[in-house]
């Protein structure tokens, strides 16, 4: 597994891996575009994949603009390696490294994606229709802490 920062020539493979995954709300092509994965990845945040014999698996992508959690999807077959958990530290630090402010993500309640930012350390903050996450910088550094206790 090689974890890597994303490149606008990864967004074909990131687009193949949103539309595989098994709770995507987002499955429609039209509504997420490759010009917004490329503004997202190079103006807006920046973006992270994992590639495994050299094809990309999972991706994450931070929004320092609006202060979310844009993107974080993994091929279903690759589930429970510890990539998203590796995708997810490593959109986290850097954001957490570039600003003290909260960062906060939406999704669909009662999916495994729920489960996983549960178990990742983040609050949850509202539940209509949609689960509302937030994580500031001292909660995540306790929950490395609580994860790795020699990490700085």
């Amino acid at each position: 597994m090689i974890f890597r920062e994303a490149k606008t020539t990864d967004i074909a493979a990131m687009q193949i891996v949103r539309h595989t995954v098994k709770e995507n709300i987002l499955s429609d092509p039209a509504l997420v575009t490759d010009q917004d994965c490329e503004e997202f990845i190079t103006q807006r945040g920046k973006g992270w994949v994992c590639e495994v014999d050299g094809a990309v698996v999972g991706f994450s992508i931070v929004d320092l603009k609006e202060h979310n959690i844009w993107a974080l999807f993994l091929r279903p077959e690759f589930e429970g390696k510890g990539i998203g958990k590796e995708l997810h530290r490593l959109m986290m630090d850097w954001y957490f490294n570039q600003t003290q402010d909260l960062v906060w993500l939406g999704t669909a309640p009662n999916t495994r994606a729920e489960e996983f930012y549960t178990r990742q350390g983040w609050k949850k903050v509202v539940n209509k229709g949609e689960v509302k996450f937030e994580m500031n910088d001292a909660d995540w550094k306790k929950h490395c802490l609580n994860i790795d206790p020699q990490r700085n």
